[in-house]
């Protein structure tokens, strides 16, 4: 896959200006994105490249779909298989597990993130990428045995696997979770219950954080739980915004797991989670940066058609204002994501930089989108519009992944002490 892609990386003259087109098809033309590209210091033809395959892939198995998906409240299983053979679920994982990482770095991911998110729905890059949270706690920590048996498949698309942290008692306080595994001669018995757990009705696999010890972070262990083990019930879960992702509260009972299905030693769980939160947190950022992107573009495409007192939107000097700042906070927010995009493959990155950047990230997207829906005006309030989609996804933006609070309180405590 690295070869096809460097093979077909070419770059053109970009535009300038984004032309005048129908809304629908400003995403088969260049993006903002594209541009910012050309004149980074941190991507080249290979980024391009990654970006053409995986445009062609989203416009001929995704866009037809999205609104469908949507509505059926998930993803079809045969979609994983399909974005494992265009190369997307593997990206930046090792060859020897069936994934491609020789020759890319992170800001292929970011490119990537940028290309799924064309078509405006949150929940496709939650739901079909879930396992960019599932899986990385057991490449780093389990055994070959538990690689073996769960990295193939799920970069295959054959399985999915979901992250189960979140409880119903709370989130982002992680060293408080209450589920429980007990050891009763050569198993541990699980019982308790996740909240909130992305692919959690469609999962196959689960790494589930539990307490194995004492109060507080050095008393939890991960493991790999199969989902269909006895003990195990799922209810699915209707939300606001990510609907064509499955979200699902997970129930164990009495859910016998065999030793080898802990995940690194144990009651050292807690480490993994946290460097798991960073790598998370910073995709998120760049998933704001694109979605805002996607906003963005569909505003600026409305002024320049729409008009009001005999001339177009974007010929009024309040609307030109508000889609220049709207350019401003984005730009500035992908620069701060690009530099720790940057820190973080050089081992350099700190937990507060994660946690201000999300923060900024989610305040960003949540002004960008309000502002487009003000531009759009009443259209922004019918659904079929990616405006009015994303507007309804700021909020787990917000909250998923480690609430603003958290973790401006976070950044806080290592930054100034206390």
């Amino acid at each position: 896959m690295a070869t096809c892609w460097q093979a077909q990386a070419t770059f053109s003259v970009i535009p300038t200006s984004l032309p005048r087109i129908i809304p629908g098809e400003a995403f088969f033309l260049q993006t903002a994105f594209d541009r910012w590209r050309a004149r980074s210091p941190f991507y080249d033809e290979s980024h391009e490249a990654v970006a053409q395959s995986v445009r062609r892939f989203v416009e001929r198995e995704i866009a037809p779909h999205i609104d469908r998906w949507e509505a059926d409240g998930e993803l079809p299983r045969e979609l994983h298989v399909k974005a494992a053979a265009a190369g997307i679920l593997g990206l930046g994982y090792p060859e020897e597990w069936g994934g491609h990482a020789q020759g890319f770095d992170i800001f292929h991911n970011f490119t990537q993130s940028e290309e799924l998110a064309r078509p405006g729905a949150g929940g496709l890059t939650a739901s079909l990428m879930t396992h960019g949270i599932g899986l990385p706690p057991i490449l780093a920590m389990g055994s070959d045995e538990l690689k073996r048996r769960v990295a193939p498949a799920v970069l295959a698309g054959e399985k999915i696997i979901s992250l189960c942290i979140t409880e119903p008692s709370g989130g982002s306080d992680v060293a408080a979770l209450k589920t429980r595994a007990e050891k009763r001669g050569n198993h541990w018995v699980v019982n308790g219950s996740k909240m909130f757990i992305t692919s959690g009705m469609r999962a196959d696999w689960l790494t589930v954080a539990v307490r194995t010890g004492g109060p507080g972070m050095g008393g939890i262990s991960l493991f790999l739980i199969e989902a269909d083990r006895p003990g195990v019930s799922r209810t699915r879960l209707d939300k606001m915004g990510w609907r064509c992702s499955d979200t699902a509260a997970i129930h164990f009972d009495d859910v016998e797991l065999p030793p080898e299905n802990m995940i690194g030693p144990e009651n050292a769980g807690f480490l993994g989670i946290m460097r798991n939160f960073n790598s998370e947190r910073l995709g998120m950022a760049m998933g704001c940066c694109a979605m805002a992107r996607v906003c963005l573009e569909e505003a600026v495409l409305w002024a320049q058609q729409r008009e009001t007192f005999g001339k177009p939107l974007v010929k009024h000097q309040s609307i030109r204002i508000k889609l220049a700042d709207m350019a401003r906070q984005i730009d500035a927010t992908q620069a701060w994501t690009d530099q720790l995009a940057w820190q973080h493959r050089e081992g350099r990155g700190q937990p507060a930089d994660y946690a201000m950047l999300k923060v900024q990230a989610t305040r960003m997207l949540e002004a960008v989108a309000r502002d487009a829906a003000q531009v759009l005006g009443g259209a922004s309030y019918i659904t079929g519009s990616k405006v009015e989609r994303i507007y309804r996804e700021v909020r787990v933006n917000a909250i998923g992944g480690g609430s603003e609070e958290i973790m401006l309180d976070l950044a806080g405590r290592q930054l100034f002490g206390g």
